[in-house]
C-alpha cells in the first residue's frame, strides 16, 4: 500500500472526532471524495446528504460511535449506515436498501474517535458483487490494516483527554 496521510476531517462535534486518509500526493482526502462524487449525482444525492447527516448529526453530535450504530461488520471496517432496525434513546435509525456504504473504523472500540473512509454504491447483494464498491471496501480494509499495526507497535498514540490521534512523537501530522 502506498504511503497517506491521516487527518482531522471533522473535530468538532460533542461525541465524536472524525479523522480520514489522504492517499499521497492527493488534493483531496477519501471521505470528501465520497461526498462530493455521490452528492453531485441526482440518483444518490439524497443519500449522500442523508448518510453525510447520519455521520454529522447522529454519530458526530448524538450518540457517538455507539455499538447500535456500528453493526454491519465487513471484515476489518464497519460500513455505514447501520443494517436493521435500531433504537437509540427512542430515536429509530432504518436504512431499507439504502443504496450508499461509507467505511470506518472505531479506534479501539471506542465511542469518540471514527476514521472514515470512502465508500460506493451498493448494487449487488454482497460487496463483491457490487462493481463500485468493491475496490473501496478492499482499499478501507487496507488502510484499517495498517492504521490497527501502527497503533500495536505504537507508531501512533490516543491522546485520550484531547480526542485525537498522534503521532509516536506527539505530531498531529501522521504518515503511515
Amino acid at each position: 500500500m502506498n504511503i497517506f496521510t491521516l487527518e482531522i476531517w471533522d473535530d468538532e462535534a460533542n461525541k465524536c472526532t472524525f479523522y480520514t486518509v489522504r492517499k499521497e500526493d492527493a488534493e483531496e482526502n477519501e471521505t470528501d471524495k465520497f461526498f462530493k462524487k455521490y452528492d453531485a449525482n441526482p440518483e444518490s444525492k439524497r443519500a449522500a446528504q442523508e448518510l453525510l447527516s447520519f455521520v454529522l448529526d447522529s454519530i458526530g453530535e448524538d450518540h457517538g460511535a455507539i455499538d447500535a450504530l456500528f453493526n454491519r461488520f465487513e471484515n476489518e471496517v464497519i460500513g455505514l449506515p447501520n443494517k436493521g432496525k435500531v433504537n437509540v434513546s427512542g430515536v429509530v435509525f432504518l436504512y431499507p436498501n439504502f443504496p450508499l456504504r461509507l467505511y470506518a473504523l472505531r479506534i479501539g472500540d471506542r465511542n469518540d474517535l471514527v476514521i472514515l473512509f470512502n465508500g460506493g454504491l451498493k448494487s449487488a447483494q454482497t460487496n463483491q458483487g457490487s462493481k463500485d464498491l468493491n475496490i473501496k471496501w478492499i482499499e478501507a480494509c487496507q488502510y484499517a490494516k495498517r492504521i490497527e499495526e501502527a497503533l500495536r507497535d505504537g507508531e501512533i498514540i490516543i491522546n485520550y483527554e484531547k480526542r485525537k490521534i498522534l503521532s509516536d512523537n506527539g505530531n498531529e501530522e501522521i504518515f503511515l
